[in-house]
């Protein structure tokens, strides 16, 4: 069974800092790219940031600068540490992990987990 399984999120205040964790279970991690997308009330899913297999990251704009995506492939762990927290970044955060084979697409999800960044 495939699990992602998020922690590291919470309250806090603007310039803030947080380090969100997701562990994976049931796949072979080091072959999968994984991301971060985030959710705000009445908006869209939106991606964050992303990390190749190969270890390559992306980020949106808005982010970029202030947020580190990294992996961990003997921990099966992705993290996106997120500093200089802006009331903007509210949302919830979900972690992601995809592959794309010739035969199939693989997209897997964490639960989401809350930031809130408020004053």
């Amino acid at each position: 069974q495939v699990q992602l399984v998020e922690s590291g999120g919470g309250l806090v205040q603007p310039g803030g800092s947080l380090r969100l964790s997701c562990a994976a279970s049931g796949i072979i991690f080091s072959i999968y790219d994984m991301g971060w997308y985030r959710q705000a009330p009445g908006k869209q899913r939106e991606l964050v940031a992303n990390i190749t297999s190969g270890g390559n990251p992306n980020y949106v704009d808005s982010v970029k600068g202030r947020f580190t995506i990294s992996r961990d492939n003997a921990k099966n762990t992705v993290y996106l540490q997120m500093n200089s927290l802006k009331p903007g970044d509210t949302a919830v955060y979900y972690c992601n992990a995809a592959l794309i084979t010739t035969i199939r697409r693989y997209n897997y999800w964490s639960q989401g987990t809350q930031v809130t960044v408020s004053s």
